[in-house]
């Protein structure tokens, strides 16, 4: 067997973890692994394939990134190139996804990726090529599985920086908005929020009121709290009826819409509505970089070793995916048919927790 392994879309702590566990298992079935370099480049004719052994992948499980590189542009669905009158065009290369991988002579692909790259994953699928699929995204927010790797380390990572922005912002009296990713998922908010204790959690999933953020606030400083942690998701939204706009407008290749801003934007709201000192963190793609966490290098492992098996038992179209603490086999359409979101059921039971907090603080 020749089995190609890729990592596309955005990075996330843990895969290398995956890589070095699907090479060793493949290499003791006696199998050849090699790598795509940039998310699908090497079979676009970017560069060689990249031969993946034992000597290869020594000694990278608690590294970062990707030993392949990945790319979060260039869709393959819709491959843009500019033309001489500096105008855009878009066109379809799957078939030449299709025919590089049978002009390396492979036998199947591990995908690792997100929403987008299992999508193409799903693609090639369709058209022949067998095609195995691993969540990885720190957003969380693949449906199928309990867990994507990537999203502990990121909520640890925000977590600590919380932790870091409470000091601060006692000691000054500031009220503090602190900007994460997750897209239109607000998994990463919810748990880091919650951990870090944060006074008022805001994310994609319900759209939220300034007026009564900055209510809340005015309330804590009424009570001689005079600093607050407001955590927001960068895919949050405004509820209110004031026009404020959060987001460019523009959609990269995959069609989803540029996001950031929303931290700025909420911080200078909230000084004018209260009048009190407020400043923004965005964390940005620190919550992407550094050695995984032990949880992640463990599920990154997992998911490594499940892969190989799935390929092994020729389960093809299908993503490796944690269900309680068993690794399973999932289709790839249910995986990428639709984002995997906050669902009420999480959303009452953390927004009750911060009511609590409140009125036993009122109480006491």
């Amino acid at each position: 067997m020749r089995i190609a392994i890729s990592t596309g879309g955005g990075d996330a702590p843990g895969l290398n973890a995956v890589i070095r566990a699907a090479v060793l298992t493949a290499v003791h079935r006696g199998w050849e692994c090699l790598g795509v370099r940039r998310g699908f480049g090497s079979l676009l004719g970017e560069s060689e394939l990249m031969p993946l052994g034992p000597n290869e992948v020594r000694g990278i499980t608690h590294l970062g990134g990707t030993i392949l590189g990945t790319s979060s542009r260039g869709n393959p669905l819709k491959w843009r190139t500019q033309r001489p009158d500096g105008s855009w065009e878009e066109r379809d290369r799957t078939q030449e996804l299709f025919d590089s991988f049978r002009a390396n002579r492979l036998d199947a692909l591990i995908a690792i990726g997100g929403d987008d790259t299992l999508s193409v994953a799903t693609k090639l699928f369709d058209k022949g090529v067998k095609v195995v699929g691993v969540p990885k995204t720190i957003d969380n927010d693949l449906s199928g599985t309990d867990f994507t790797f990537g999203f502990d380390t990121a909520v640890n990572i925000v977590t600590e920086a919380i932790d870091r922005v409470h000091t601060t912002a006692e000691a000054h009296n500031r009220v503090m908005v602190v900007e994460v990713m997750g897209r239109d998922a607000g998994w990463i908010a919810i748990y880091s929020g919650i951990a870090g204790g944060a006074d008022v959690i805001l994310i994609p999933e319900q759209p939220f009121d300034v007026d009564k953020v900055a209510a809340k606030i005015r309330m804590r400083h009424g009570r001689g709290r005079y600093f607050s942690i407001v955590v927001v998701a960068e895919g949050a939204k405004f509820a209110s009826k004031d026009g404020l706009v959060t987001q460019s407008g523009e959609k990269d290749e995959f069609g989803h819409a540029r996001l950031g801003g929303i931290g700025n934007t909420l911080a200078q709201e909230i000084e004018r509505r209260t009048g009190f000192e407020t400043r923004t963190v965005v964390l940005g793609h620190i919550q992407r970089g550094g050695s995984p966490t032990a949880f992640d290098r463990v599920l990154a492992t997992r998911y490594g070793l499940g892969a190989i098996d799935m390929v092994h038992r020729a389960e093809f179209g299908r993503m490796a995916a944690l269900r309680g603490n068993k690794i399973i086999s999932v289709p790839l359409a249910e995986a990428t048919g639709t984002n995997r979101r906050v669902d009420q059921e999480m959303m009452d039971a953390v927004f009750g927790i911060l009511e609590d907090v409140e009125k036993e603080a009122v109480a006491g």
